[in-house]
């Protein structure tokens, strides 16, 4: 369990992780080179002097022409939208009117970029298949499909030859079916499951796809649906066997969540509010979205009433939702909360190449692993920065000298603007999944105080990473020139930021400052609390003879 879990373990229900949106890539690894595609014609038509941009032309149309022939006489919607159109609210919207709906309900068709193959022929016969430098805009069709298992799933794929596709599934969705089938009662608004009577239960149906037979469970949903009720209108089932055409999938985008269950409402709305508050400038979180809603969160709700319905559909947005966000190139970690007692922590990957532990499907539960990691770690970051603390002797310790490997360095002196700016940036970069260099200190510390490259360079930045590397504040990850914080030196360092800005700072002012003529009409409990701090000050610098 990670830190910040165990911390207010005491405030909550119930706790699960799950795998939420999973992006799939589908792709026929023959078709996506020149040798391999005229190849994969050959066994398709028996020879390739038809290969041509005209029949490449034909083969997009006739995927037309038979889908809307098989959507019109089955019923099918097929709906041609714009860029920007929301496509799954429609299709959202279409379930909510028809519950029983099973197999492909809905084709949506819109314009993308792909690339597509160029056809050349030269003098005597020589062919030439290319790509165009500039990608060419064709339509991509969206198959949405109730799955038995999955529920609602899309398949998104390209009607030019070799067919690439995209499928995105939902690990809450297939939780959602499971649970159904076991005859559980649940609450679920969106992709989150609000309110449950076994916990367990979810877990354990949640945990399914964290192991190997996950990958057999995602080949089988794919494999299902994309022969039959997309390629084929393409290909026949014969022409796919002839032509030897399959899909190899990878991995593309994935989501990781990691949901608290709350015995109170107003606690975890206290909670959440004042980890914002008392975190977001030391890990320099730029801004917070705001989603203003059109009613009030319910705090009368008790556990039991109104009976658990198997499922609801919540008007969105419902009441008013902040958003803690933050970003790390291909990574974005989100908190939020979510229905009248969950608080819901969310690990993003947008490219699944920058984990750097491969993206094919057999990868999956390493993929799903290691953003889990990942997440956890921004907890345990989060709970350093939000509790911090500072030992009986770190005071006195920081500004000594200090033995890294056979070099003595400096100590760590936090009157001095350069070095406070170092540790405020590097506890702004604690987060980072996979540490941070000197070259990221540089930019994050310029950033912050408003250096340049040259006033502040990189060989100072090493110089003071070798400082907070010798008070044991950061550690060096091995094999590699990238740091990572402490856990003990993350507290420290966020100790010495909120004691000299939220602390020291305020307390000298309120001593120092002249009275104001006109005191404010509405006062914060912190306020009254650091007024009654300052006043004591006052009366202790006036028994010790200090002018004030």
């Amino acid at each position: 369990m990670d830190q910040f879990t165990a911390c207010y373990q005491e405030f909550l229900a119930g706790v699960y992780d799950c795998v939420d949106r999973i992006v799939l890539n589908a792709y026929f690894i023959v078709g996506h080179n020149p040798a391999g595609f005229r190849y994969w014609w050959r066994r398709l038509f028996g020879t390739d002097d038809n290969l041509d941009e005209a029949h490449l032309i034909r083969i997009a149309g006739r995927f037309s022409r038979r889908l809307n022939a098989y959507a019109k006489s089955n019923g099918v919607p097929v709906i041609y939208t714009e860029a920007g159109d929301r496509k799954n609210e429609v299709a959202e919207d279409y379930l909510a009117k028809n519950p029983q709906t099973s197999g492909l309900f809905m084709v949506f068709v819109s314009k993308a970029p792909a690339k597509t193959w160029k056809v050349k022929r030269h003098a005597g016969g020589y062919l030439n298949l290319y790509h165009p430098k500039s990608p060419a805009y064709v339509n991509h069709y969206h198959f949405h499909i109730i799955d038995p298992d999955w529920g609602h799933i899309i398949f998104r794929i390209c009607g030019h030859p070799p067919f690439p596709a995209m499928i995105i599934l939902n690990g809450h969705e297939y939780a959602a079916c499971q649970l159904k089938k076991a005859g559980h009662d649940f609450l679920k608004e969106g992709n989150c499951f609000t309110q449950i009577k076994e916990t367990s239960d979810l877990a354990f149906v949640a945990d399914a796809l964290r192991h190997t037979d996950a990958i057999g469970r995602l080949s089988q949903v794919c494999e299902r649906w994309i022969y039959s009720a997309c390629l084929c209108f393409a290909l026949s089932t014969d022409e796919q066997e002839q032509s030897g055409f399959r899909y190899h999938f990878s991995v593309y985008q994935l989501e990781y969540s990691h949901n608290l269950h709350f015995k109170s409402g107003a606690q975890m709305e206290l909670l959440f509010e004042s980890v914002i508050d008392r975190t977001r400038c030391i890990l320099d979180v730029s801004g917070l979205k705001t989603i203003l809603g059109l009613k009030q969160r319910r705090h009368n709700h008790k556990p039991g009433k109104p009976a658990l319905r198997e499922e609801i559909a919540v008007e969105t947005p419902t009441y008013n939702l902040t958003v803690f966000k933050i970003h790390f190139g291909g990574l974005t970690f989100k908190a939020y909360t979510k229905g009248e007692r969950t608080l819901r922590f969310e690990a993003i990957v947008h490219n699944a190449r920058i984990l750097k532990c491969g993206r094919v499907l057999e990868k999956f539960p390493t993929i799903v692993t290691t953003l889990s990691g990942q997440l956890q770690r921004f907890l345990d970051v989060l709970r350093g920065v939000d509790k911090p603390f500072l030992a009986d002797s770190t005071w006195d310790d920081l500004p000594t000298p200090s033995q890294v490997g056979a070099c003595r360095v400096g100590g760590v002196d936090i009157h001095k603007q350069r070095m406070r700016a170092v540790m405020a940036a590097a506890v702004a970069l604690s987060a980072k999944p996979n540490g941070f260099n000197a070259s990221d200190l540089v930019r994050q510390v310029c950033r912050q105080t408003g250096q340049t490259a040259q006033e502040y360079s990189p060989t100072r930045a090493a110089y003071d990473l070798k400082k907070l590397r010798g008070k044991n504040l950061i550690t060096k990850i091995a094999k590699s020139r990238r740091y990572a914080t402490t856990p003990e030196g993350l507290r420290t360092m966020a100790a010495l930021s909120v004691l000299r800005d939220k602390v020291l700072k305020p307390l000298l002012a309120g001593i120092t400052a002249n009275e104001r003529a006109t005191q404010p009409t509405t006062v914060a409990p912190i306020d009254i609390r650091l007024e009654a701090v300052r006043n004591e000050m006052a009366l202790l610098l006036a028994e010790l003879k200090f002018a004030a």
